[in-house]
């Protein structure tokens, strides 16, 4: 089996992974006001435990996004140093595809729905299907008013729903169906990563580092004053 180093980055939690042997490795550390500070001392940290150097990983996968636009930057960045340094490939893993495995880690979930917090007033959402061994895109990552979260309906037994979209936004989905058992304490971690970057690397969907690039769905990173203005008019 391929050992794979993930991080992830896109929220407040930052994570790392390492899958080796068929194992799972994590470490996290959340609240933290910079990622890029605590990241690497992760990473080495995982190493050490592993005794191997990085350049016995077969690939380095981290969360693409949707997500905090410095976090998804952060996550890229740093994966893209380490690459470049031991010529690796690099495997980008959409963060929400990694919730969806959350689910499926916890509770055997074959149809997810899975929302993050974009703020602003709006949230990522896609929805994934698990069928004959592979997760199937139903919804491609979007970006939305939580109005607009319009699920595909379900065929694989009933759809879990997770993220902290969900208590962000509790309100828009206090009579959702979708809402009833959720799981919003799952978020994106270098665990599930770890996981779907081994299937991408066994699946020859490796990038070298410099085609390595963050999934942006948002362009504008803040309200302007007039557009925060307005949301506070009676």
């Amino acid at each position: 089996m391929p050992t794979i180093l993930a991080i992830e980055t896109s929220t407040e939690l930052a994570s790392a992974a390492l899958l080796r042997d068929g194992q799972v490795i994590t470490r996290e550390s959340a609240g933290v006001q910079t990622h890029s500070q605590t990241i690497l001392p992760m990473v080495q940290s995982l190493l050490a435990e592993a005794g191997i150097g990085l350049s016995h990983c077969d690939a380095l996968a981290f969360g693409v996004g949707p997500g905090s636009f410095t976090g998804v930057r952060t996550a890229c960045g740093i994966v893209q140093g380490l690459a470049f340094g031991v010529d690796l490939p690099v495997l980008p893993v959409v963060t929400l595809q990694a919730m969806a495995q959350a689910c499926r880690d916890l509770d055997g979930a074959s149809e997810v729905l899975a929302l993050l917090d974009a703020r602003m007033g709006e949230l990522y959402w896609a929805q994934y299907r698990y069928l004959d061994g592979g997760w199937q895109v139903l919804v491609e990552p979007t970006l939305s008013a939580p109005s607009q979260v319009l699920p595909l309906a379900s065929q694989q037994g009933p759809l879990q729903a997770c993220g902290n979209g969900l208590t962000a936004y509790a309100d828009a989905f206090i009579d959702a169906q979708f809402a009833v058992n959720a799981r919003p304490e799952v978020m994106p971690h270098a665990r599930q990563i770890a996981q779907l970057g081994s299937v991408a690397f066994a699946q020859g969907r490796g990038l070298s580092a410099v085609e390595a690039q963050p999934l942006y769905l948002r362009n504008q990173v803040a309200l302007t004053i007039a557009e925060r203005a307005a949301k506070v008019k009676p």
